[in-house]
């Protein structure tokens, strides 16, 4: 079972040491993702957005505001740490996740887009974008985000 570990104090490193966080303060799992619970709408996204640390936040906020602006209406949730964007009755087409040096995009169907991510997986429809910092190319991924938009998407 892998181990909890702090973001900060003693105990980093140790197996069964829980993450901790100042009161109020979403905790910072290992590699740096915000724990934000599960809930749907922009208000649980925009948590996990403020709560990414350093450079990823800013990311973060551009990529929710470039998915607005080219998927008006947008569906929006938080599971499994993560933020998830969809078209309603069509499933979810992205989701982000933040690691310790990048943050991973996950395009649902992403062998279908044109040109498609780099990041292969072991699925065969998924594919990653892996964004490291002062390496995000805007208009490539919102026409990722367009094109991902109008294909069909994941339900779960």
């Amino acid at each position: 079972m892998a181990a909890v570990l702090r973001e900060a104090g003693a105990g980093i490193g140790e197996v069964g040491v829980k993450p901790t966080a100042r009161p109020g303060e979403p905790v910072l799992l290992s590699g740096g993702n915000p724990q934000i619970p599960k809930g749907d709408g922009d208000a649980p996204v925009q948590a996990y957005i403020a709560a990414m640390p350093g450079w990823k936040s800013d990311i973060g906020r551009r990529m929710d505001a470039l998915i607005e602006r080219t998927v008006p209406g947008v569906s929006k949730a938080v599971k499994w740490n993560s933020p998830f964007y969809g078209v309603e009755g069509e499933g979810w087409f992205l989701s982000f996740h933040c690691f310790t040096k990048y943050i991973k995009v996950t395009f649902f169907s992403g062998a279908s887009l044109h040109p498609p991510p780099t990041g292969k997986s072991k699925y065969e429809r998924i594919r990653y974008l892996d964004i490291h910092e002062g390496q995000f190319d805007e208009a490539q991924f919102a026409d990722w985000v367009k094109q991902a938009s109008r294909l069909p998407g994941e339900r779960m």
